[in-house]
């Protein structure tokens, strides 16, 4: 192995050395009829498709968690790296140190992102792939929740795939003394000689505790299973968080958590080699320089009950989101500076009432406002010539939202119909650019749900949902105008109105103590989806184009996952698959849509073999992918003769050594397959040897 796991095994030698320690550790809560670690198991408490805990099994919206022990047994580098192979989500990458995942055929702004309960989704999120998520730091997450499907009567704009939830630690201690907890852990891995490093620390007692973390990653070129070491791979990431809870009065808690997390230096990968069609690459020089994520929130939880509500949550929150970049294309002295700030400032509140023992109401409100700064500077290498170039959004361009929703649980018998309707508002003003005018919008939209589930038997259900989703055009669709790459001139569209996704979902859920899983089958219609076109008009030379409400689609789907578990010996087996096929109608005709995920999924054994010892293998899986759009076959990332299918064969062991020390080895790509998931801008890595040390304290 490379040196990065010689590092880890020293870390081992002297985590071995300082003996056992006790501590408490919160997770997400599991039933009897799960573990924290198990792949498929429904019977578990997740909070985001109702916004209160509640079972998996329970709720109607079809829904995939990734809880904490899981999430350490996976060692993400990124927060979608834990989503590989899980059920309907398809992880697309880039380049190194980025990431997106697809749900139901959507994917960037078309899919709402959430970290503990606030919105990352800003006004310059681009509706493709993107690099803001990993600006999460994984290794310090509690668990990750995905609501399959349309969710916006209860978030909004945006949630039209789907929901994805990142959620750190509640933090809980009990007793009037102090306690302490705290957490060394090494990640290396030997495909791209990468070492990651996590310490933290939580201290309480009843009514008050904090935590602190820090987090540090190396990331260096990485081998693909061809041999080859991929140039413009490796990156450099560091994270810090910190957490207060107190109760300030009873049945009254305050919060206060803080995020950073920054990449100073990361190469766009698939801008710096030539992709599929091209014999150079579009870039001499292309780093994001940096990506920076600040993040802070206030929250004022009550469970008190009155006249008005039972138990309710205030959130204030503010995110700065920084995307610097400097690039310089292939064969031009130009080197551009961009420096680009977008701040979200969020006032949000929920509540929950039970009226009667039938109904449960849940009502509450949101305000956003994001504000954007950019510009960007041009030198000629060659003549250190300086110039302001017009920047990538116009600078000063702000976007406000605003909304108001109200939902009911009834549960009835075997009967439980959830169902809700949001009312929301959006000013958007983009100031003029040189000549360019400005453009100010004010659109609007209303929406609702309704879901059902029918309980066959305490360990069956049958659930239907119908959903409408929505996405008001943010400033990255109205703001990019003005001279583009490629000869073209983007021309602001003052009349572009919001996109909407109606979908429909059916199937089943069951889970017992041995077998669990669920079907789901969906089809959505995809409306006044927002495309770039030509418009036939010459601008200084360059083709006009223009952001326009013109593309349709259909798309469609099933979703399977299932496990079985025997107590003794103590054996899980698990398998997931996701199939998923979209068409795009627009005034030229029909054709596959964007970037449609093939089947996908994974399975395996885990086998506890003693309470300190545990086995795993598992294979991931992917088909071929030849259903590609026009605009599929021209992207450099790929292959215009479609995506060739693949499958890897992966290994793991655990082993507990003591109350304070785990260590795990991961090997992945045993059989050192080239390949690469569909749509990403870089082969995967080949054959992988990881080793995770643990340590508590």
């Amino acid at each position: 192995m490379r040196k990065s796991v010689i590092l880890a095994a020293a870390f081992a030698v002297l985590s071995l050395a300082n003996g056992e320690a006790l501590a408490a550790e919160t997770t997400g809560e599991t039933s009897e009829r799960c573990r924290d670690g198990d792949v498929v198991c429904l019977d578990t408490v997740q909070v985001t498709a109702t916004k209160r805990p509640e079972s998996t099994l329970d709720v109607p919206a079809a829904i995939t968690t990734i809880g904490g022990a899981r999430l350490r047994e996976i060692a993400p580098q990124t927060p979608m790296d834990a989503l590989h192979g899980e059920v309907g989500t398809f992880v697309q990458q880039t380049t190194p140190g980025q990431g997106v995942v697809i749900v139901r055929g959507l994917k960037g702004s078309e899919v709402l992102h959430l970290v503990d309960g606030f919105r990352l989704n800003n006004s310059i999120f681009r509706n493709a792939p993107n690099q803001y998520i990993a600006l999460v730091d994984g290794q310090s997450l509690d668990r990750i929740e995905v609501v399959r499907g349309p969710s916006s009567t209860l978030y909004g704009g945006d949630a039209m795939g789907g929901v994805v939830q990142m959620l750190t630690p509640e933090l809980n201690f009990e007793g009037d003394a102090w306690q302490w907890d705290g957490r060394l852990r090494a990640i290396a891995a030997s495909a791209d000689d990468s070492l990651i490093g996590r310490a933290e620390v939580k201290g309480g007692r009843a009514g008050m505790a904090f935590s602190l973390g820090l987090t540090s990653q190396e990331v260096n070129d990485m081998r693909s299973g061809d041999g080859k070491t991929r140039p413009f791979t490796g990156f450099t990431q560091r994270s810090a968080d910190f957490k207060w809870q107190a109760d300030i009065a009873p049945g009254h808690e305050l919060m206060l958590s803080l995020q950073y997390s920054e990449q100073p230096r990361t190469p766009r990968h698939d801008a710096l080699v030539p992709g599929f069609g091209q014999t150079a690459p579009d870039n001499a020089v292309f780093f994001f320089k940096p990506q920076q994520r600040r993040f802070a929130q206030l929250r004022w939880r009550i469970d008190n009950p009155n006249a008005l509500f039972d138990n309710g949550e205030l959130h204030l929150g503010r995110q700065k989101m920084v995307d610097d970049r400097l690039t310089r294309a292939t064969g031009t002295p130009n080197l551009e500076t961009e420096l680009n700030r977008d701040t979200t400032t969020g006032v949000s509140g929920q509540f929950g009432k039970d009226i009667g023992s039938a109904h449960h109401l849940s009502y509450g409100f949101e305000y956003y406002r994001d504000e954007v700064d950019s510009s960007k500077t041009r030198v000629n290498i060659n003549t250190g010539a300086f110039s302001e170039r017009a920047p990538r959004f116009p600078d000063g361009s702000r976007m406000d939202g605003w909304a108001v929703y109200a939902g009911d649980d009834w549960r009835h018998g075997r009967f439980d119909l959830n169902y809700g309707a949001r009312y929301s508002r959006f000013d958007i003003s983009i100031p003029a650019l040189g000549t360019t005018p400005g453009v100010s919008l004010t659109p609007d939209d209303f929406t609702g749900n309704v879901g059902m589930a029918f309980e066959l038997s305490d360990d069956v259900r049958l659930v239907a949902n119908l959903g409408r989703g929505f996405r008001a055009p943010n400033i990255f669709d109205l703001g990019v105008f003005g001279p583009r790459p490629g000869n073209r001139y983007s021309a602001p569209n003052p009349d572009l109105e919001p996109e909407y996704v109606t979908s429909f979902d059916a199937g089943v859920k069951f889970g017992t103590e041995t077998f669990s899983g669920e079907l789901i089958a969906f089809r959505s219609q995809y409306r006044d989806k927002i495309t770039s076109v030509l418009t036939g008009n010459v601008v200084d030379g360059a083709l006009e184009v223009q952001n326009r409400n013109v593309a349709r689609q259909e798309l469609w789907g099933i979703e399977a996952g299932a496990r079985y578990r025997m107590p003794s010996p103590d054996l899980e087996l698990y398998a997931t698959a996701t199939h998923t096929r979209g068409d795009e109608d627009t005034d030229t005709g029909t054709m596959p849509a964007d970037r449609i995920p093939p089947l996908f999924g994974k399975l395996g054994a885990r086998w506890q073999v003693r309470d300190t010892l545990g086995l795993e293998a598992y294979a991931f899986y992917a088909s071929g992918q030849t259903r590609l759009s026009e605009r599929d076959l021209i992207d450099p990332r790929i292959n215009p003769a479609g995506t060739a299918g693949w499958a890897t064969l992966n290994a793991r062991v655990s082993w507990r050594v003591s109350s304070a020390f785990e260590l795990s080895l991961r090997a992945e790509n045993l059989a050192d397959r080239h390949y690469r998931e569909h749509g990403s801008g870089l082969d995967e890595p080949g054959r992988n040897f990881i080793v995770t040390v643990d340590y508590r304290f």
